[in-house]
């Protein structure tokens, strides 16, 4: 089963832009470029935070390194 997560980033606590929801569970996500893919190099390509809001589904990305994950009980 998926870690339960609230999210923030630096003093500001992340909700979901949907449902207002503050727990996520968390997923890394590569965003490919067309040149990373043409010439086989979408290993390099930048990889964003993806925070999936536990309640409704919907995903949020995050490219800040800064962002902070405190785990929860569900």
């Amino acid at each position: 089963m998926a870690k339960a997560f609230r999210a923030s980033l630096g003093e500001t606590w992340i909700t979901c832009q949907f449902c207002k929801g503050d727990v996520f569970r968390e997923r890394g996500v590569k965003l490919n470029s067309t040149g990373g893919e043409l010439f086989n190099l979408a290993w390099a390509d930048e990889t964003a935070t993806g925070l999936i809001c536990w309640q409704c589904g919907f995903v949020h990305l995050f490219v800040n390194p800064q962002i902070q994950l405190h785990r929860v009980k569900t």
